[in-house]
């Protein structure tokens, strides 16, 4: 009786404009069949430090979050702050 645990990043979408919302699901196999798995997210904003994300979490961010993209929410969070 083996069993095995394997974790991987099974999804990466952009959420509204700007969010990049991850998932890591971790499935443990016994003699290679299944028997459980889990999923743990988080998401990515522009503002924050990426340079821990796996490579393909990276090509995605730095496609998706284009200058235009990184001024609009920085702007976003400049009229969040002002917001009574």
């Amino acid at each position: 009786m083996a069993l095995t645990e394997n974790t991987n990043i099974d999804q990466i979408e952009i959420v509204g404009d700007w969010n990049i919302q991850v998932r890591q699901a971790t499935t443990i196999e016994k003699d290679g069949v299944q028997i459980a798995r889990n999923f743990h997210r988080w998401v990515l904003t522009p503002d924050m430090n990426i340079s821990d994300q796996e490579q393909k979490v990276k090509d995605i961010a730095n496609a998706a979050w284009t200058p235009e993209v990184r001024q609009a929410y920085e702007t976003f969070k400049a009229e969040e702050r002002i917001k009574p």
